[in-house]
């Protein structure tokens, strides 16, 4: 191995462990507490080498989602696999997300803070680029999904592409999930804080969009049947 090749692996193994470690000391001590001088001084190095790899916290945080999204990826992969009718199949990552959202709650967490205005606009163009390339595989399942039930005629698009139909789906599980972890929101408005409540109204929306087949899933039974249909189905239960 060459002198470049070897010093691109140090390289490359050094910013493993810084992430590794800030992954470490949010899990203990939450985003807001991450310090660069903290995490450099946990690793054995100088601020100035973790500044190397990582030009502010907010790109630091960046590249950590980014690292993870390959998790979120392959819930949607098996999303894409599956074959069943493309409302089944939409209606699926509502409740594996919620799934994911359970398993994966750092993740959640993580997401929801860089995207904030705060993080996301003080974060390099390189690495939000990062991130946004790491969504595209995900964006073209989506898009799969609704040109699906466009192609089989089970959806107008009305002129709108399959990600202005995907957006109203995706904003509903992001608001959702959002306002699930604001401790004491739902209940301050007498929202049950049930999976069941975004289930529910992810029907109504897909309803309303006239994506066929139309379902009722008003009685809690039907919707419940429903939903360890598919948990069962993604091996998810």
């Amino acid at each position: 191995m060459g002198t470049s090749e070897r010093k691109q692996r140090e390289r490359e193994e050094r910013e493993q462990l810084f992430l590794d470690t800030a992954e470490q000391l949010i899990a203990e001590e939450g985003f807001l507490q991450l310090q660069m001088a903290k995490l450099a001084k946990a690793c054995d190095y100088a601020t100035g080498t973790l500044y190397q790899h990582f030009s502010s916290k907010e790109d630091l945080l960046m590249a950590l989602m980014a690292r993870q999204s390959a998790l979120h990826l392959a819930l949607f992969e098996r999303i894409e696999q599956w074959q069943a009718p493309s409302r089944m199949r939409i209606f699926a990552i509502c409740v594996a997300e919620q799934d994911f959202n359970r398993r994966q709650a750092n993740y959640v967490k993580l997401s929801q803070y860089v995207m904030t205005e705060a993080v996301w606009e003080n974060a390099s163009e390189a690495r939000r680029q990062q991130l946004l390339q790491c969504g595209q595989p995900i964006c073209r399942i989506v898009s799969g999904i609704v040109q699906q039930a466009i192609d089989d005629g089970d959806l107008d698009p009305q002129g709108a592409s399959t990600m202005e139909l995907a957006y109203g789906t995706w904003a509903l599980c992001q608001g959702s999930h959002t306002l699930e972890h604001t401790q004491g929101l739902l209940e301050a408005f007498s929202i049950p804080r049930s999976p069941m409540t975004m289930y529910r109204n992810m029907n109504r929306l897909l309803n309303g969009m006239q994506w066929q087949p139309l379902q009722d899933l008003s009685q809690p039974e039907q919707l419940t049947r429903l939903v360890l249909q598919i948990e069962q189905q993604l091996d998810i239960a």
